[in-house]
């Protein structure tokens, strides 16, 4: 499994890259591993500030739906709109094409609290 040592993780296994005050945010290569083929993200957040671990949206695969969780709190900005056509761009490519969601974040020092790379292959082993 790839974890990029440039971004931070949270324990329910969605990513974080950091640019001034604005976060973009998907999930890892192992949850989409898990989830399997990815059909359909819904993201109603855009416009609403929410508080860290609350649900900004959910992704629905062939077996099953999860809901996402916003590592760190700020406001939703932007939509990948690209998942609404092509949502196994998060399976094909999860750090990149595949990101999700972008904020602009409350508190840059939340960045800092959440997992790095080793720490977040050690959870998920």
């Amino acid at each position: 499994m790839n974890f990029p040592s440039n971004l931070r993780y949270s324990k329910d296994h969605e990513w974080v890259s950091i640019d001034g005050n604005t976060a973009t945010i998907g999930i890892t290569e192992f949850a989409q591993s898990e989830l399997g083929d990815i059909v359909y993200v819904d993201i109603n957040s855009v416009g609403k500030s929410l508080q860290a671990n609350e649900v900004f949206g959910t992704v629905e695969a062939v077996k099953t739906v999860s809901d996402l969780f916003l590592p760190i709190a700020g406001t939703i900005t932007e939509f990948n709109t690209a998942l609404e056509k092509q949502p196994e761009l998060i399976n094909n490519d999860s750090y990149g094409e595949g990101w999700i969601v972008k904020i602009t974040v409350n508190n840059t020092a939340d960045f800092e609290g959440l997992l790095d790379s080793a720490a977040y292959a050690a959870l998920v082993g």
